[in-house]
């Protein structure tokens, strides 16, 4: 049977023929030495031409590749004007006779091989393209957006959303073969007040009420689990009306999964499966083991709960190795936590002036960085040598490790914070020096994060996940009385700095339902106007279940070894959540305010 096979690692897509149409025979990526003598017909746009005097070449080109048409001025005079006048992305059919290249282009899967064009039909002209549809574009970001239909026609972005499609076959092969059941779920539902803000969308035959679009299938799939499908996934859009980042969008892509009758490590059994299948079968990669790490682990580490072990440069607390009562920074600090940069005892001044006044910026919030250089010779120089002795130094490389060529970097602080804020120094030089490398996987797990954290501002408890995760074990005991030191039996998948999953244990309880609702600030009254639904399904059986969510784009991306999600979805919206391409949102007209009864602000 006829199929397709996508190279993604290639530079050009190679191709295994399927059945064609009357507009061609072959595609423009599949031509070899083995096809020359053939007679063919071909279909695409133009590439390129190149006019040499006695002979005219033109790169045809299609989602497959680029195939390399000729034509002879003297054999074919009339045909080879025609083709001396075609512009870059011309849509074209010719019929030719394969031939052997005297000039080979071994980078391209066709460069052996060109069509002796006999017969050529123009099927559409084209205007000059407002940038390059090639590899390396000169349009900038906004430029590409607004013709996003040529961008999607550069070959990078042909892979990128092959890499996409490979991968969401790659997740039903997996999910399908482990009796999971594909079920789809409302994107019409009612808009409830945890999480992010809802995109709601006004309904005309119920004057003044609203649906909301969801952030995620969450109640619904608890509810599936309720009604017997012990397993169930969906390759699902979100939304959320958020403030906008390089891996944000308005709309987004989740791989959704529950599982009933299962703890936790059943749950991190199942999806360490899915993720090592999908680098297998799209990058044929077999990925190393996942580690596991607590999230109170995590942040004293690494700084963050979402932590890249593609290098090291570990956080190390050195308090008790400051206190000496000569330098007061560090004297009334909470804590001294430093890290320490392989091979950049040569640093100069300057450039650590330049940190310095980088951990200063609002952004990170630090109030200065005091430095110890580790030369090769083993001696030391620091920033703070008044104050401290040469064997007290020594002992602050010794805690770190510190091999010679070396520099410590140290923030004092409160504790949460500098921990934040060497993590946030830890990934911007590790990204200076080029110790984060595209090809490098380390997956883990990050386990037994804190249920619930305190807003101040507002003076109330949220939930750090969802108010549907579950207590962790005797944890629920403390839910009333002591809500900070509750965990949460939730997880998430970390792969390179990004958190590509997370889900939890849920709760199948009414009580405890209701329990976790009123430290959150929800009365029994608005529990049940907003959730009674779920409340009153735990009423009939409700098993024990947990899920898990991947976040699809920013998966691919990671795969694709690209920084931004916006290249591997086909229309995305820009940082401000527009769509430069089709001008959305707009406003509606005036006759539409009226059915939906609404009152303009115009």
């Amino acid at each position: 049977m006829p199929w397709l096979y996508f190279d993604i690692t290639s530079p050009l897509i190679t191709f295994v023929p399927y059945t064609l149409n009357m507009y061609r025979t072959h595609t423009c990526g599949e031509l070899r030495l083995a096809d020359v003598g053939r007679e063919v017909t071909l279909s695409g746009w133009v590439q390129r031409n190149r006019d040499l005097g006695g002979m005219t070449f033109v790169d045809l080109r299609d989602r497959y590749g680029i195939t390399q048409l000729s034509f002879n001025l003297e054999a074919r005079p009339e045909m080879t004007e025609q083709a001396r006048k075609l512009g870059r992305e011309f849509v074209l059919q010719v019929s030719g006779t394969v031939t052997e290249r005297e000039s080979k282009n071994l980078n391209m899967p066709t460069g052996e091989i060109e069509i002796r064009v006999t017969r050529m039909q123009v099927l559409n002209a084209s205007e000059t393209p407002p940038f390059t549809i090639e590899e390396l574009s000169d349009g900038g970001d906004e430029l590409r957006m607004k013709y996003r239909y040529l961008d999607l026609r550069r070959p990078n972005m042909q892979r990128q959303l092959m890499l996409r499609h490979q991968t969401a076959q790659a997740v039903r092969e997996y999910l399908n073969s482990n009796a999971f059941l594909e079920i789809e779920t409302p994107f019409l539902i009612r808009s409830t007040p945890e999480g992010a803000r809802d995109f709601v969308v006004p309904s005309r035959m119920q004057a003044g009420q609203f649906y909301a679009l969801p952030q995620s299938p969450q109640t619904f799939k608890q509810l599936l689990m309720v009604s017997g499908y012990d397993r169930y996934y969906q390759i699902v859009r979100c939304f959320r009306d958020e403030d906008l980042r390089s891996d944000r969008q308005p709309e987004f892509t989740q791989i959704d999964c529950e599982m009933a009758f299962v703890e936790r490590e059943d749950v991190l059994a199942t999806f360490e499966g899915l993720l090592r299948h999908i680098f297998k079968q799209v990058k044929g990669i077999e990925l190393p083991e996942f580690l596991r790490l607590s999230y109170d682990e995590a942040m004293e580490k690494y700084g963050s709960d979402k932590p890249d072990l593609r290098f090291g440069m570990e956080i190390h607390n050195v308090t008790a190795l400051t206190r000496n009562g000569a330098f007061p920074v560090f004297e009334q600090a909470e804590t001294v936590q430093g890290i320490c940069v392989p091979g950049a005892a040569e640093w100069s001044r300057k450039q650590l002036d330049t940190w310095t006044d980088w951990v200063k910026r609002p952004q990170i919030g630090a109030q200065g960085m005091v430095w110890l250089k580790v030369a090769e010779d083993g001696s030391l120089k620091s920033s703070v040598d008044k104050f401290y002795s040469e064997s007290e130094l020594k002992t602050w490389a010794e805690a770190l490790s510190a091999q010679p060529n070396s520099l410590i970097l140290l923030l004092s602080g409160v504790r949460h914070k500098v921990q934040k804020q060497l993590g946030a120094l830890r990934l911007a030089i590790a990204d200076e020096l080029g110790m984060r490398s595209a090809d490098s996987f380390c997956p883990l797990w990050v386990l037994d994060f804190p249920m619930f954290e305190f807003d101040e501002e507002q003076g109330r408890w949220f939930a750090m996940h969802h108010p549907f995760t579950s207590p962790y074990g005797a944890d629920y005991e403390e839910v009333k009385k002591n809500p900070g030191a509750v965990r949460a039996n939730a997880y998430d998948l970390v792969l390179n700095g990004s958190e590509i999953a997370g889900g939890s244990i849920r709760i199948h309880s009414r009580e405890i339902q209701e329990t976790v609702f009123a430290l959150l600030g929800l009365s029994a009254e608005e529990a049940e106007k907003q959730f009674g639904f779920l409340l009153n399904a735990f009423r009939y059986g409700a098993p024990p279940h947990g899920g898990i969510a991947f976040g699809f784009d920013r998966l691919c991306s990671i795969l694709a070894g690209l920084d931004s999600i916006r290249d591997v979805i086909a229309f995305p919206k820009n940082n401000a959540g527009r769509d430069l391409m089709i001008d959305a949102p707009a406003e509606i007209d005036a006759q539409q305010w009226k059915e939906l009864n609404l009152k303009s602000t115009l």
